[in-house]
């Protein structure tokens, strides 16, 4: 039985940065982000008792190494709960820049839990779907649902699961400014793990992530706009700054970055409802009034052309295609 799950990306508002489980991807903190359908991928799956080996096939690419083990990790799990034993043909469309800072890893990752659950004939709960997900990459918990979704810590495998928190069914959306789609040199996997390690700036950030976490809940149950966007920069900036204390230090910024940014302030000040924030990547995000987006994308494209600026709604959670 052959499964196609769709998935779109979300970008955290309050950051999820570093694990405190690096095989059960447990998270050091809490995080909150909004579902958003300008980026998606379409994953499908069928095992099949003919094939010695799984088979991973990312936009019509047959995948080895690192990037079919991280995709086997929730075909086991899979295989394990249904106690099917037959290898898979997995086949991802992307429509999303791969490690770029756009998550990709979070639509892939849910795509393929719920694509693989389906095809093994598991009637899994959103709950458990969200645990999938998550056993292949952090953020991925949270693409299985829209909105605004909150990432739960937890305290172990069972209880570390995302949530909806609002439907974000009002006046908000976001822009993508594309600065460079290039692979990243320092993975998230690998920046997270630098920092928790050895930035001392890091357990400062865990503490004052809980209380932004309190602050945005807050927000979104008063629809508090400009609250909520200044609680996502200072998120965004603070994850950044424990990079630079890492050793080695290393930084997601490029020099058009930081002119992003500035852009973004300056049009805040000229009226518009509008901030920032940057995952692990050079692109920057803007979070802004629906309302506002199409004047505010074509005073972004005049500096960095109309095909790196993208505009993007609210998006779904799973859902399965066929």
């Amino acid at each position: 039985m052959k499964k196609t799950v769709r998935a779109h990306t979300n970008i955290a508002l309050i950051k999820y940065w570093g694990k405190r489980d690096e095989e059960l991807i447990l998270p050091m903190n809490s995080s909150l982000s909004l579902t958003l359908d300008a980026f998606y991928t379409d994953t499908s799956v069928r095992f099949d008792e003919t094939k010695t080996e799984d088979e991973f096939y990312l936009n019509d690419v047959q995948q080895t190494g690192s990037s079919l083990k991280k995709v086997q990790v929730i075909l086991d799990l899979v295989r394990q709960q249904s106690g099917i034993s037959h290898k898979a043909v997995v086949e991802s469309q992307n429509h999303v820049p791969t490690a770029a800072g756009l998550a990709s890893s979070a639509s892939g990752m849910a795509a393929l839990a719920g694509a693989a659950s389906a095809a093994a004939g598991l009637e899994l709960s959103r709950k458990d779907l969200s645990r999938l997900a998550r056993r292949g990459s952090g953020s991925a918990s949270r693409s299985v649902y829209g909105g605004f979704v909150e990432w739960q810590k937890g305290t172990n495998d069972l209880d570390s699961h995302a949530v909806p928190v609002d439907d974000a069914d009002w006046d908000i959306g976001m822009l993508f400014i594309l600065l460079n789609k290039k692979e990243k040199s320092v993975s998230s996997r690998e920046g997270m793990k630098r920092t928790v390690e050895t930035s001392p700036f890091y357990p400062s950030w865990v503490e004052s992530t809980e209380q932004d976490l309190i602050q945005m809940k807050d927000a979104i149950q008063n629809r508090d706009f400009d609250t909520i966007g200044k609680l996502t920069e200072r998120s965004a900036l603070k994850m950044h700054a424990t990079t630079l204390g890492a050793v080695e230090p290393f930084t997601y910024w490029e020099p058009d970055s930081l002119v992003a940014m500035e852009l973004v302030r300056t049009l805040r000040s000229e009226g518009f409802h509008c901030y920032f924030t940057m995952d692990a990547g050079p692109n920057v995000k803007v979070l802004c009034r629906m309302s506002e987006a199409k004047e505010l994308q074509r005073h972004l494209a005049s500096r960095f052309g109309e095909d790196h600026v993208l505009l993007s709604g609210i998006g779904e959670g799973l859902k399965e295609l066929s």
